[in-house]
């Protein structure tokens, strides 16, 4: 009769042999300031489905959203993106959308409540 903590053991062992694991990305969030200055450009606004990608109403990719950004963009002034997340978008997609717009620089980026 084999005891309970080997099963539990090959129990772990076999769950952990056939999962699979999602890739995680490590996105820097920083918390809302207080409200003074205005902005003086006119944020862009990226409509974020489980399916598809709009830039200020123009379908976009996740791997060409940077480049995209740079017709909006002028003389390296700071651009405000405002993420509005449509239907039920995953963690995992809002993660990959953020990643995509982390290494640029001079960009406030705000997610808005999910409709």
């Amino acid at each position: 009769m084999t005891s309970l903590i080997d099963v539990i053991f090959l129990l772990l062992l076999f769950f952990m042999l056939s999962s699979t694991f999602t890739r995680f990305s490590e996105v820097e969030l920083a918390a809302a300031g207080a409200g003074g200055a205005d902005r003086p450009e006119a944020p862009v606004f990226l409509s974020l489905t489980p399916d598809s990608l709009q830039l200020n109403g123009n379908t976009a990719h996740l791997a060409t959203l940077p480049d995209a950004l740079v017709q909006y963009r002028a003389d390296d002034a700071p651009l405000t993106v405002l993420i509005a997340l449509k239907g039920a978008v995953t963690a995992q997609r809002l993660t990959d959308a953020l990643a995509a717009l982390r290494g640029i620089k001079g960009l406030h980026v705000t997610v808005l409540e999910s409709t």
